[in-house]
């Protein structure tokens, strides 16, 4: 577009308003990547937390009377079922998908450690 100015297929007036429709433009994209970056960054840091959280949670519930242990089942858990004496759980979400991840690794550590206890020493030949 600078180009076609300078050679003249383009008037100043249009050049000047297409100049600040495009400033304004950068400018607007430039303020979305910025709160993108930092929205990012929370969603990141939220995620940590949760985390963090989910591990501690067998020792923070022990340490809590009954009353907070019924809050926290309630928030982690939803429509739970007695069947056959068994307790089926339903998690809500985002728990549902820390269920399956912790899960799914228990699995592979198993099997790993079953595979490591085939080659010990002690074990009969």
């Amino acid at each position: 577009m600078y180009e076609d100015k300078l050679d003249g297929r383009l008037g100043n007036d249009f050049f000047d308003a297409k100049t600040t429709e495009m400033r304004a433009e950068q400018a607007r994209i430039m303020r979305d990547l910025g709160a993108h970056q930092k929205a990012n960054r929370s969603y990141i840091e939220e995620g940590v937390q949760l985390l963090e959280l989910a591990h501690r949670a067998p020792v923070l519930f022990e340490s809590q009377p009954a009353a907070e242990k019924r809050r926290l089942l309630d928030f982690v858990l939803s429509n739970c079922t007695w069947k056959g004496g068994e307790l089926a759980a339903k998690y809500r979400q985002p728990f549902d998908v820390l269920a399956v991840a912790v899960a799914s690794e228990q699995q592979r550590i198993g099997g790993e450690m079953a595979e490591m206890a085939k080659n010990e020493i002690w074990l009969p030949r």
